[in-house]
């Protein structure tokens, strides 16, 4: 099968996990990467085998179709209409922007210009997500009529060597944490109808634990704890909480209760599982054998899908109106705390179709 080649603009710390990843699908061949900084570009380029270049001249070379964007989140945007102005399919890495309107520019140019625009997390195309949607689909819990998602722990300040960035706009864990578990929700029961929060920063400021950075002080800039609740557009309702602040919990990831039974979804930032499931009539949790691949690390999924959707012209799963409505919500958070009401979503988004099963490793049709 013919190879789309991608560049990968952004070759910081996650960029590894993509340069491994992608190799992985029929589809997919990295050709080359740039980054801001050339020593990090010649670096990856080095050691994957790739060519190093400036974002400029990457965005130039007419042998890339697909453009991987690995950057900072405030650089998303620029980067996403870049490639785009430059006739570039581009998958980015969450959020698809920082603010709404950057979002909806980015929207808006791919489809004047007839392109494609997807973006992470794209875990829930993992066997454990995959799996919770065929047994919510097949009725495993009847009809879903609630559901809680826990992204609680202490920030990354204590081991990241650039911590700053996590506590500024745009971030905090509802930017940086939640597209996961927003993103997952959205994949196993639809889009949302409206929010209500309450957020603080619980702490002014934080300290940093890395050696390169020991005990330099971060100003807190984004709320740090955030509690809300969703109200989908099929009626169900769910309670959300994002935080930096907790050191330790016993909460679940999420949870998705139906009227005859309760369903225990995996961790979203992994992609797989366990899946498990206890119904009214049963004394103890089942672990249901997954049904779908894609069980370990798998980055570069929602990419590989993306060229398998351009070939046959089917829709995207990982798309950007999917990306658009989960930063919709997080920013609908937010405002529903500053506003202390309810905020009616403005965006919506189609639910991703199942994946097949019995796909063959590195194909996804």
């Amino acid at each position: 099968m013919a190879k789309t080649k991608v560049g990968i603009i952004g070759c910081g710390n996650i960029s590894d996990t993509y340069f491994k990843g992608c190799p992985a699908f029929e589809v997919l061949q990295i050709t080359a990467c740039a980054d801001v900084d050339m020593a990090r570009a010649h670096a990856q380029a080095a050691k994957y085998g790739l060519r190093a270049l400036s974002v400029d001249e990457l965005l130039a070379d007419a042998e890339i179709d697909l453009v991987i964007n690995l950057t900072v989140p405030m650089a998303h945007a620029e980067i996403n209409v870049r490639a785009l102005e430059a006739g570039k399919n581009v998958h980015t890495e969450k959020p698809l922007a920082v603010t709404r309107a950057d979002g909806q520019r980015t929207l808006e140019l791919a489809a004047r210009k007839q392109l494609r625009v997807g973006s992470a997390p794209d875990t829930f195309m993992g066997g454990g997500l995959q799996t919770c949607l065929g047994l919510i689909n097949a009725g495993a819990i009847g009809e879903p009529v609630a559901a809680s998602a826990f992204m609680v722990g202490r920030g990354p300040e204590a081991w990241h060597p650039s911590p700053d960035s996590f506590y500024q706009t745009g971030a905090g864990p509802m930017f940086d944490v939640g597209p996961y578990y927003l993103t997952s929700l959205l994949c196993l029961l639809g889009p949302v109808r409206r929010v209500t929060a309450s957020a603080r920063a619980s702490f002014a400021e934080r300290t940093a634990g890395h050696p390169d950075v020991l005990g330099r002080k971060i100003r807190v800039d984004t709320p740090t704890h955030i509690a809300g609740v969703l109200e989908f557009r099929s009626g169900l309702i769910c309670t959300l909480i994002t935080s930096f602040d907790i050191w330790h919990s016993q909460l679940p990831r999420i949870e998705i209760y139906g009227s005859t039974g309760t369903l225990s979804v995996p961790d979203p930032n992994t992609f797989g599982g366990p899946v498990l499931l206890r119904n009214a009539e049963d004394a103890n949790w089942r672990e249901m054998p997954l049904t779908h691949g894609y069980t370990e690390n798998s980055r570069g999924i929602g990419a590989a899908d993306m060229v398998h959707a351009l070939r046959s012209g089917r829709p995207h799963r990982a798309s950007g109106a999917l990306a658009y409505h989960v930063l919709d919500l997080m920013h609908a958070f937010h405002d529903a705390a500053r506003a202390g009401t309810h905020v009616e979503l403005a965006s919506t988004c189609q639910q991703p179709a199942a994946l097949p099963r019995g796909l063959q490793p590195g194909t996804l049709d």
